[in-house]
């Protein structure tokens, strides 16, 4: 692939959020050693089967007795509370697996398909409180993506508050229907099939690095078929999302970045187009990002889908 090396200012697919793709950045001298942060560990994981609280337990899955594959549980120190109308909501935790040295990378993918089945299950029970307008569903992997608990679990926040920069967008790709008669995230799908920013498909979802991406190595799952949540992909669907996961979270682990994934649920906008965002933390924002809100990337999204798709860096 050609180098890039002129920096280029690009646009979202749909909103006014703006990056700067400057490849020479980054070899550029640094006096600071960037570190990779690590989740501090403890004698005691609250994660673990022997050491979880029995009141926290929303379900266990695949298991009898003390036993599971998978577990959901209420979230101890929750920001949102059913019982505060000032802050009305839902958060829980899902523990990907009981082996607490196991990563979900290296889960199988119909294991990870079964993450995905918990997924839908939550957002179905959340989403029949009628005060729920929004529902986002995270992992956090790494101390500098936010993680607190190194045993591998994500999280879902659900709130009667839907954020701003959501409502824009629902009225951006309102509009943009109304004035080519077609999903911007569709047309988005076969631009990128294109592109050199493609990673994978196959016949359920397609993997790109996006036009205007934001973190380091930003990676983008996508269902091919249209539609609004993670309870209406079906089972075919499931497993090759899950494919897909395991094989762009695996080339993360080459790179020693933490990271995060999630995706947004907007509870009255049937029409959203759902895929998830996957950002590997390798960045640093400074004076530039924090005060202009303009991000700088000094990994190109063509360079970094050129990475999924060989495994090399």
């Amino acid at each position: 692939m050609a180098s890039r090396t002129k920096p280029e200012i690009r646009k979202d697919y749909i909103q006014d959020k703006y990056v700067i793709i400057a490849p020479q950045r980054g070899k550029r001298p640094h006096d600071f050693e960037q570190i990779v942060s690590k989740v501090t560990e403890t004698k005691k994981c609250v994660f673990c089967p022997e050491n979880v609280e029995q009141d926290l337990i929303i379900r266990k899955y695949d298991g009898q007795g003390g036993s599971w594959s998978l577990l959901t549980l209420k979230n101890k120190f929750p920001a949102v509370t059913t019982d505060n109308p000032g802050a009305y909501g839902v958060q829980e935790l899902i523990i990907e697996t009981p082996d607490h040295a196991t990563e979900l990378e290296h889960l199988s993918a119909q294991q990870i398909k079964k993450l995905l089945d918990v997924y839908a299950e939550r957002t179905y029970e959340i989403s029949k409180d009628k005060k729920i307008e929004y529902i986002l569903i995270f992992k956090n992997n790494g101390g500098r993506a936010g993680a607190s608990i190194a045993h591998a679990h994500s999280q879902i926040f659900a709130t009667a508050f839907l954020p701003p920069h959501l409502i824009d967008k629902s009225q951006r790709t309102q509009r943009y229907k109304l004035e080519t008669g077609t999903c911007v995230y569709c047309d988005v799908i076969e631009r990128e099939r294109k592109s050199p920013r493609f990673v994978w498909e196959d016949e359920h979802v397609i993997v790109f690095t996006p036009y205007a991406s934001i973190h380091n190595y930003e990676i983008w799952i996508m269902p091919k078929r249209h539609l609004d949540n993670v309870m209406v992909l079906n089972n075919a669907e499931k497993l090759s999302f899950a494919t897909a996961l395991k094989n762009v979270l695996q080339k993360i682990e080459k790179l020693n970045f933490p990271y995060n994934y999630y995706f947004h649920q907007v509870i009255n906008d049937s029409d959203q187009h759902l895929y998830m965002k996957i950002t590997p933390r390798g960045s640093v924002w400074a004076g530039v990002e924090i005060g202009s809100g303009v991000i700088i990337n000094p990994i190109a999204p063509e360079e970094a889908a050129e990475f999924y798709r060989n495994g090399t860096k």
